[in-house]
């Protein structure tokens, strides 16, 4: 299907970035996995490159584009099956709570290291037993003069182990208070004093990605470190999970095509009983289908991103998104996988990896349950 999102100007900054990531990604891949992180001199790199946070103004370092250079960025990652790269959730998850939500010293302070890839960042919102309740948050804010004491641990943050500067959702509210006002979110940076890193965590897929339990002891921040308003945590969060759903949904349809155009192209050359593996009626109408759900999610996907970068705000359509997208790039891997017969199952190759990896887009950034129920919200029901 012809795409008409991009401009020139898109189509030469993919060019650029395809070129660094056979560079600077393809070749470190197989031992970011096995390592379980990416170095962080790609991080640097990819500032340099100005590949990350491409929509900042340049006034702080940015170089002044827009929400499409970000959609390249992820689509091209996905392109080479690597999800543990993680530059959308720091460009286009993490740090727009900065840039939406700080004041004008924040912004001058933190942005300029978010771009150059000097600063790392990551959102510390999930809790051990809070999953995607958000206003269950046990982890404390309290106020001690100029300063907050945070008290508390988060699971699963994604670039954990890496993460220079952290966006932690901290209640702030009394235990009786309406947990939707009580919540706070602050910048903590990695070198604050009752602060430390937990262990990385052991995942079935996204291999590279230093996915970690962070916890907060007594960590004294500065109250200027706090983001927005007392108390506004809650609503600051919800307006930003819609892009984070997006995101989500835009690197699974770009996996999804991915997977689908090699499982094509493996299906053609492998040869069984005689004939190729395409020729097989069987083979023809699962990659029918596939092709199928690839082009109606493609359809649905861009002219949601093309209304979300001209600045709508698209609760219902984004949660439609997240959960369409995530679910039919598991099932597109999944059907794919079983062509490539006992091969599929090896991680050498990337659709076994991409099996692996498809499976927490219905998870992360609110469960594909979660994502009923804000349709469902949305619907008037």
């Amino acid at each position: 299907m012809k795409r008409t999102l991009f401009s020139e100007e898109h189509t030469l900054f993919r060019k650029a970035f395809q070129s660094f990531i056979e560079r600077e990604v393809v070749p470190h891949q197989e031992r970011w996995r096995e390592q379980g992180i990416v170095d962080r001199e790609a991080w640097r790199k990819a500032g340099e490159g100005g590949f990350l946070c491409p929509w900042v103004e340049p006034e702080h370092g940015g170089a002044g584009g827009d929400f499409l250079h970000s959609v390249v960025v992820m689509e091209e990652l996905a392109r080479v099956y690597e999800s543990g790269f993680a530059m959308s959730l720091h460009s286009d998850v993490v740090v727009p709570y900065i840039h939406r939500f700080g004041n004008a010293e924040q912004r001058a302070r933190w942005l300029p290291a978010c771009v150059s890839g000097e600063a790392v960042t990551a959102v510390a919102m999930t809790e051990p037993g809070t999953g995607s309740d958000l206003a269950a948050i046990r982890t404390t804010a309290r106020k001690d003069g100029d300063e907050y004491v945070i008290s508390g641990s988060k699971t699963f943050i994604s670039n954990g182990q890496l993460a220079d500067l952290i966006i932690v959702a901290a209640r702030t509210g009394g235990p009786d208070e309406n947990p939707h006002k009580a919540v706070s979110i602050f910048v903590v940076e990695a070198s604050t004093p009752g602060f430390s890193r937990g262990r990385k965590l052991k995942k079935i897929g996204m291999a590279s990605q230093d996915t970690s339990e962070l916890h907060f002891d007594e960590c004294r921040v500065p109250a200027a470190n706090l983001l927005g308003s007392k108390g506004a945590g809650f609503l600051m969060l919800m307006q930003q999970l819609q892009q984070e759903r997006l995101v989500v949904a835009i690197a699974s349809q770009a996996s999804a095509e991915q997977v689908l155009a090699d499982t094509i192209a493996y299906v053609k050359e492998r040869e069984a009983f005689g004939r190729t593996v395409s020729k097989f009626q069987n083979t023809r109408f699962k990659l029918a289908e596939c092709a199928t759900e690839v082009e109606i999610g493609r359809a649905f996907l861009d002219t949601l991103v093309q209304r979300h970068a001209a600045g709508e705000y698209l609760v219902k359509e984004c949660s439609m998104a997240k959960l369409w997208q995530s679910e039919m790039a598991n099932r597109v891997a999944d059907e794919c996988l079983q062509l490539f017969g006992g091969y599929g199952y090896m991680m050498e190759y990337p659709v076994a990896r991409a099996y692996a990896d498809a499976r927490v887009g219905r998870i992360f950034a609110g469960t594909s349950e979660i994502m009923k129920v804000i349709i469902a919200n949305q619907m008037g029901l």
